[in-house]
């Protein structure tokens, strides 16, 4: 196989392949040159120039943080006082409304307790209709169902003493009441 890339050094017994070259130069010197260009590009475009200007620009404006943060915390203090006075007037205020609110809570329990004694007396009033109610549809049930059994007796009764000479005179009977 043939490859252009790789010289082959010749007059020595086993031939020796030799790194690739361009312009008679070594690869590391190839990569020596290409930074060295590099380096001189960014200073004639003068980045150093540039990072040293965005490093100003942002120290400037940590510092204008720092001063801001500064105000801001003799701010905070300031308000921290005020409102450690506030905090002060509060408790007493807190304690103030939590004797009021233990009187109305009281008050309130009491007035569940009479109104609960009272939902408990309607809905026991309210269970003894029904159960009476259910009483009454019971007994009415057995009434009727009596009834049905008593004229099923009687239908049965009629049917096994009423044969067809009965049907005869009673049939008799009523022509002759006509």
């Amino acid at each position: 196989m043939h490859n252009s890339l790789l010289i082959l050094a010749s007059g020595a017994e086993g031939e020796q392949p030799v790194g690739p070259m361009l312009w008679g130069l070594e690869p590391y010197q190839i990569v020596s040159v290409a930074m060295l260009v590099l380096i001189l590009i960014m200073v004639w475009k003068k980045v150093p120039g540039m990072i040293i200007g965005g490093l100003d620009s942002k120290i400037a404006a940590i510092r204008e943080q720092l001063d801001e943060a500064k105000k801001l915390r003799a701010e905070a203090e300031a308000l921290r006082n005020e409102y450690s006075a506030k905090i002060a007037n509060a408790e007493k205020d807190a304690e103030a409304m939590m004797e009021n609110a233990q009187k109305e809570a009281d008050a309130i329990v009491e007035k569940a307790e009479a109104d609960s004694k009272a939902m408990v007396e309607r809905r026991k009033k309210m269970a003894e209709d029904k159960i009476a109610a259910a009483e009454r549809d019971a007994v009415d049930d057995v009434r009727n169902r009596a009834a049905d059994a008593a004229t099923s007796a009687a239908q049965e009764l009629i049917a096994d003493k009423h044969d067809a000479g009965a049907d005869a005179k009673l049939a008799d009977e009523v022509i002759a009441n006509i």
